[in-house]
């Protein structure tokens, strides 16, 4: 392994954040030619490292990285050592560095990997961008663990920060990353009376790290409306106690009641906050995400980003679809299409993908997942009256899916328990059987549980199998918030990678970011030894833990054969886009807990530098990365089915 400071180059960026997206999306072709807003680009260097050649030669490369560990993703065929770049933005060739000195000009960059891997870039395939843009807004728990004492002391520490006396008594308190079940000792429940003891009249409101929850004082009820009369909407649940009076937890759907009254930020301020993140990740080495919650607020701001010159990533925007509309194909085709006509020139999105919530979370005290059978007794062990909440039927579903998919659209759906996943499967038979399409690349995300007998439907129907496993380790939200309440023969099938794997799936990666962390090479660890940086133990791992390779390819060429861009991304080879990155050390060898530490030197999108580790920008976004993994981490990470879903679940 070795540290940035050890890499030979001459003239890489100097200022790698300041590059547009113009060109990323479709063809590669012309991406590497256009430089960046600062005029440094590819070429424009400081001269180290001369490369041999009198003059340009005609057909020399922009860029070329020798004495790699190339991992291409491919199948077979021998060592690849050395990649050139062409200036068109795509892969001119691979091989022994010998046979790629050919392409080496008097202008053409030249990178000494050290023996470091290089790769296809990490493709995001379920991840919240602009959520954690927004989150990174307002003050945040961090999933942590407290007692009331010590929750109120944080609390009281946010509304001083916040305006202090000046912001009495209407200015709202909202704390991202509030951990739905960290309140200690175990088994608190939290009550609205608990906030109203803090000092402040303001409104106050803690939105649960794993989007389903949200803990609201009284009030914030208040202005939202919110009292006994209130009925259920669609989708959510209003906790009320004995005397049915609203508690101040609210549900799902039902945390929007609250949510629309939170004044939004500025325009300027989100567009600041979004620049910043998606750094963030072209740092992580993410250079394509499947945004898997968007409606035209979102679209909106990407549509800022990218005049501004601040959307490094490709992004395939998923269009969420309510309740509602799933029971209405035709009038949610006409909707998507809208959207697509009005945003579709935006440079850098790609249309096609449908997102639809089929149940919620997993975990106690939610048990919102939709369950085959139902949850137990955490105490006797014997099965409740709850099987969780289904949010639309199989026969619904297949009929949207099959509008969906004859009209060239794919179809994205959240399906945490056994039961969701089954309803998807069903939904995309019957839309197989009615359209006769059978590639439509239609996927199922999280898949916390999957019933044995459903393992092979993947394959025989094509669906892809996106999951999020730096949630596949032991810690609180695996074992004490679940394990007694699902009992061991279920718990065995959580996130059943290497079996979907042996039954021919394809599986495909994401983050769920800003749900949980974005630790990218963290969460590709978790997927071999089932444990990662944070798990107390591993989870299942002599079972359902992936090979190195299969994981590798995973979090690249399998996100983007979901995401249909397979021709263009994913792997290492001839005539495709450079999307690539140059890692510190050679993740194919070293040992699997050291993965987790990997650090990103060079992040390229289309031929185009999007992180540079050396430049100013890169160790900005690097130093914020270190900061959020340095975060407080309880023995579950609230996150991990917080934000995990109401990045996903709509906040």
């Amino acid at each position: 392994m070795t540290s940035s400071s050890s890499l030979s180059r001459r003239g890489l960026i100097a200022a790698a954040g300041a590059v547009g997206a113009a060109g990323l999306i479709g063809t590669a072709a012309g991406a590497a030619a256009a430089a960046p807003a600062t005029g440094a680009g590819v070429g424009a260097g400081t001269g180290v490292s001369a490369a041999t050649g009198a003059a340009s030669k005609r057909g020399s490369a922009a860029l070329v990285i020798h004495n790699a560990r190339v991992f291409t993703g491919t199948h077979g065929g021998p060592p690849v050592e050395a990649v050139a770049i062409g200036r068109d933005g795509t892969v001119l060739e691979t091989g022994r560095g010998r046979a790629l000195h050919r392409y080496v000009g008097r202008d053409t960059e030249v990178v000494d990997a050290r023996g470091n891997t290089v790769m296809s870039g990490i493709h995001d395939g379920h991840v919240h961008p602009l959520g954690a843009g927004d989150r990174s807004l307002r003050p945040s728990l961090e999933g942590a663990e407290t007692t009331l004492p010590e929750l109120r002391e944080i609390l009281r520490g946010f509304l001083a920060d916040t305006g202090g006396a000046g912001a009495e008594p209407d200015t709202w308190l909202v704390v991202e990353d509030w951990n739905p079940v960290g309140l200690m000792p175990a088994g608190t429940v939290p009550h609205h009376s608990m906030l109203d003891a803090l000092p402040t009249r303001r409104p106050v409101v803690l939105v649960g790290g794993d989007g389903h929850n949200l803990w609201a004082n009284r009030r914030a009820l208040d202005v939202a409306g919110i009292t006994a009369a209130t009925p259920d909407p669609p989708g959510g649940k209003i906790v009320k106690g004995p005397d049915g009076l609203p508690t101040g937890v609210l549900k799902d759907d039902a945390q929007g009641l609250v949510k629309r009254h939170v004044p939004e930020p500025t325009r300027a301020e989100l567009v600041a906050a979004c620049a910043k993140v998606l750094e963030q990740a072209a740092a992580s080495g993410v250079t394509t995400m499947m945004d898997a919650l968007v409606g035209r607020h979102e679209l909106e701001l990407y549509r800022d980003l990218a005049a501004a010159g601040k959307l490094p990533q490709r992004i395939v925007p998923a269009l969420r679809l309510e309740v509602e509309q799933t029971r209405d194909p035709a009038g949610s085709l006409a909707y998507a299409r809208g959207l697509r006509r009005e945003f579709g020139g935006v440079p850098g999105l790609r249309f096609g993908m449908i997102k639809v919530f089929l149940d919620g979370v997993i975990e106690y005290p939610a048990q919102t997942a939709a369950l085959l059978e139902p949850y137990l007794d955490g105490t006797t062990g014997k099965p409740t009256g709850n099987r969780g909440e289904l949010y639309t039927t199989a026969a619904d579903y297949g009929r949207l899916t099959a509008a969906f998919n004859r009209a060239g659209w794919q179809m994205h759906a959240h399906g945490l328990g056994d039961r969701a996943v089954r309803t998807a499967l069903d939904g995309y038979a019957y839309a197989r059987r009615v359209t006769g399409q059978h590639d439509p690349r239609n996927a199922v995300a999280h898949l916390q549980i999957v019933d044995p007998a459903d393992l092979r439907r993947f394959a025989a129907l094509g669906v892809a199998a996106c999951m999020q496993l730096q949630w596949a380790a032991e810690d609180t939200w695996t074992m004490e918030a679940l394990l007694p309440y699902i009992g061991p023969r279920r718990h065995r099938w959580m996130y059943p990678a290497r079996s979907l794997e042996q039954a021919g799936a394809r599986l495909s990666g994401g983050s769920d970011w800003p749900v949980d962390a974005l630790q990218v090479w963290n969460q590709l660890r978790t997927a071999v030894d089932r444990q990662g940086a944070y798990g107390s133990g591993e989870l299942h791992r002599e079972l359902e833990g992936l090979s190195r390779t299969s994981a590798l390819r995973m979090h690249t060429s399998g996100t983007a054969w979901q995401l249909r861009q397979e021709a263009l991304t994913g792997t290492v080879e001839r005539g495709k886009a450079a999307d690539l990155v140059l890692l510190d050390r050679d993740v194919t060898r070293c040992p699997v807990p050291d993965i987790s530490g990997t650090a990103v030197e060079l992040t390229l999108v289309g031929g185009r530098v999007v992180h540079d580790a050396r430049s100013a920008a890169g160790r900005a976004a690097a130093g914020r990365l270190t900061r959020a993994a340095a975060g407080p981490r309880p023995a579950s990470y609230a996150s991990v089915h917080g934000g995990r879903h109401d990045a996903c679940c709509g906040a």
